[in-house]
């Protein structure tokens, strides 16, 4: 099954589910990465995925894009498997840190039609369906008068939301964001809030990894806690209660910011 476009948020929306786990286990030789993690999220919300470093966030995000086969469980995505999913382009990913040539001679509307590739065959020739997507996204993240300029030009968070931009160009249901407000302003990380809420309402479903406990509240719909398992997935506030953080984080609730 091949979908493109709106398709895939109305496969998504029929299926009920737009991403569900099933007692996944990722081992790599003798460490176990995530142990039975089960999780169900539906179309239209926005998943806060919190833990330390090491609990199992990125094997986590490998596992859903099929780059970490799990040893044991199972992965769909608007109720295909991993292989019909990438395949559809049904899922995005924005990681924390890309390893970019600040100097490259590439500007940012190239950038973000990069994103595009998946759906352009192996010439990659842009047809009107990608410059009307990346139009799109970046009207999305508000850089559309910075759309021409060398990629190197940019602020750190301007350069952060034109890989936001990126991802939304594919259109994809799914979103997986890896510490999307690192290393950025306060200014930056409102103005992304808001494009993820707004990502959300159109129906697109967002799992983002964040140590900003504080924001999770304004940005989530609902949680999770991971520790290698899924400890809790509940609303935000049920998360952040100090006992339940040390449930995951090992500390008590005075060491954990979330005022």
């Amino acid at each position: 099954m091949t979908l493109s476009g709106t398709a895939h948020l109305d496969h998504a929306r029929s299926s009920g589910l737009a991403l569900s786990l099933d007692h996944v286990t990722v081992r790599y030789d003798s460490v176990v990465a995530l142990d039975r993690a089960s999780l169900e999220v539906a179309p239209g919300r926005v998943c806060g995925l919190v833990g330390t470093n090491g609990s199992g966030k990125s094997t986590l995000f490998k596992s859903i894009m099929g780059l970490v086969e799990p040893t044991e469980g199972d992965i769909s995505i608007g109720g295909v498997g991993i292989s019909a999913a990438r395949k559809s382009g049904a899922v995005a990913y924005v990681p924390q840190a890309e390893a970019v040539d600040w100097d490259f001679p590439i500007g940012v509307r190239d950038v973000v039609m990069t994103g595009r590739y998946g759906r352009q065959g192996w010439m990659r020739r842009a047809r009107r369906g990608d410059h009307e997507a990346v139009a799109e996204a970046l009207d999305r993240v508000g850089l559309t008068p910075f759309a021409h300029r060398q990629i190197g030009q940019l602020s750190g968070g301007q350069r952060k939301r034109v890989f936001v931009a990126r991802a939304i160009a594919q259109r994809a249901p799914l979103l997986l964001l890896d510490e999307p407000f690192a290393g950025v302003d306060t200014t930056t990380q409102a103005a992304l809030t808001d494009v993820f809420r707004d990502l959300a309402a159109d129906g697109h479903t967002l799992l983002v990894a964040t140590h900003d406990l504080a924001g999770l509240s304004q940005l989530c719909d609902e949680a999770v806690l991971l520790q290698r398992q899924v400890i809790l997935h509940s609303t935000p506030d049920e998360v952040l209660r100090p006992e339940n953080l040390a449930r995951a984080f090992g500390a008590s609730a005075e060491s954990q910011e979330v005022s």
